[in-house]
């Protein structure tokens, strides 16, 4: 499966399957899961990159045992909405696993989600240590929350046009 939208995703996606969010570093991939109904993005798990084919295999085995039914991707646009290098390597992430597995990718906004992920855990006085060690899941958790609120709202009829 290749990347799709959000709207396709609402249109597509049994019931009972959860969604993962990913926040794509060049060091660590951060990872978020939804619950089975679709409403609480929960932090999870880092996976420490090593090279391509292990994090793929490390993320499609948490994909399956967390029953995943798509992934939500954070994609690094810059503030002015233009896209760099890191847009690309995220394009070039999800176009190699389109190759591994049929589990779908939606694209996702992520800009500041890691500033407002950071913010929280400074709020509940997380030291800087454990920040550092936090940060990629809480950022992957507001990336895949904000996926679920647009899934909601798409559901129940809500959603503005475009």
């Amino acid at each position: 499966m290749a990347i799709i939208t959000i709207e396709e995703l609402a249109a597509r996606l049994p019931p009972h399957q959860a969604i993962a969010g990913l926040d794509l570093g060049t060091k660590t991939i951060g990872l978020s899961v939804s619950d089975l109904g679709r409403r609480f993005a929960t932090p999870r798990y880092v996976i420490r990159r090593v090279k391509f084919g292990v994090d793929a295999q490390a993320l499609l085995a948490i994909a399956e045992k967390e029953k995943v039914g798509a992934f939500v991707i954070g994609l690094p646009v810059n503030m002015d909405g233009t896209e760099g290098p890191r847009c690309q390597a995220t394009r070039a992430f999800v176009r190699n696993m389109g190759e591994k597995t049929e589990i779908p990718f939606v694209l996702w906004d992520e800009r500041l989600s890691t500033v407002a992920a950071e913010r929280v855990l400074i709020e509940m006085d997380v030291s800087r240590r454990k920040r550092a060690e936090r940060i990629d899941s809480a950022a992957a958790s507001f990336i895949l929350q904000g996926a679920l609120d647009r899934l909601a709202l798409l559901g129940r009829g809500d959603a503005p046009a475009g």
